[in-house]
């Protein structure tokens, strides 16, 4: 694979909060995407995840506490923890996560 402009990336997928997969490290699946101000529902996962924060802010919820992650950050979310988007999420972010295949 060569480079990927993330950023460029993100603006080009059809509609916001929806991830386009780069590729693979070991286990682990690599997306990005867009997010575009509205809240996203109260999720949990049976595994780690890691919200990287390119550009804008992402705004979540997690186990009942507002967490603001912004433009350079990296938040791991626990296996097992509930969180949620809260509104004000905007700018590009990359998701890394366990594959599901």
């Amino acid at each position: 694979m060569s480079v990927v402009d993330l950023v460029a990336t993100a603006a080009g997928l059809p509609k916001a909060w929806s991830s386009r997969r780069l590729g693979r490290v070991g286990t682990a699946c690599v997306k990005v995407l867009r997010m575009d101000e509205l809240p996203v529902e109260e999720e949990s996962h049976g595994a780690d995840e890691a919200l990287l924060v390119l550009d804008g802010r992402l705004e979540l919820e997690v186990d009942g506490t507002p967490v603001t992650v912004r433009a350079g950050e990296l938040y791991l979310v626990a296996a097992g923890t509930v969180h949620a988007v809260r509104p004000g999420s905007r700018g590009t972010l990359v998701i890394v996560e366990p594959t599901d295949d």
